[in-house]
């Protein structure tokens, strides 16, 4: 009995790292910000692995042994990314630069999948009203894109927050 349970343990292992890759190929972007097709997504993704992970076990135990793989296997990302800025950026990727002293750089709305309405949009919910205003603005490993800019200092009575691009096909 032991042997099927290692057997749960090592799919459940291929799995995640499977979704962890296909996620970084097609889209963690995607994950920041979670709309109603994103939800419908990951449960069929869940769904559709689930048989993949335990097979015809469908007892306790080997539900608990593939969520305990899961769990390992996601502290050991969490770790080995914390630990190695080189794995980190191979599984994160790395910040995109958007603007630069009111410049727009085509190649990082390129690279971030981002269109120019798009970033308009956020840059005006950062309280600047044209692009040409902004010093910085960064797309960064989260999905989340810094702006900042002068009226970065008069907006001190507004808590400032990242934005995330809903959508996002980025790798």
């Amino acid at each position: 009995m032991m042997e099927g349970y290692v057997i749960i343990a090592l799919k459940s292992i291929a799995v995640y790292v499977f979704i962890v890759t296909a996620i970084r190929v097609f889209g963690k972007k995607e994950f920041a910000q979670l709309s109603v097709v994103d939800v419908v997504f990951i449960l069929l993704i869940s769904n559709s692995v689930q048989t993949a992970m335990v097979g015809n076990d469908t007892s306790l135990e080997g539900g608990l042994v593939a969520a305990l793989a899961l769990f390992i296997m996601n502290y050991a990302f969490k770790w080995v990314t914390n630990n190695s800025t080189k794995i980190s950026k191979a599984i994160d990727g790395e910040p995109i630069l958007l603007i630069y002293d009111g410049v727009v750089k085509e190649n990082g709305l390129k690279d971030a999948s981002i269109t120019i309405e798009q970033l308009k949009a956020v840059v005006r919910e950062h309280g600047v009203e044209e692009i040409a205003e902004v010093n910085l603005a960064i797309f960064e490993v989260d999905g989340n894109i810094s702006v900042l800019s002068d009226n970065y200092r008069n907006l001190t009575k507004r808590k400032r927050k990242g934005h995330r691009i809903l959508g996002q096909n980025t790798a």
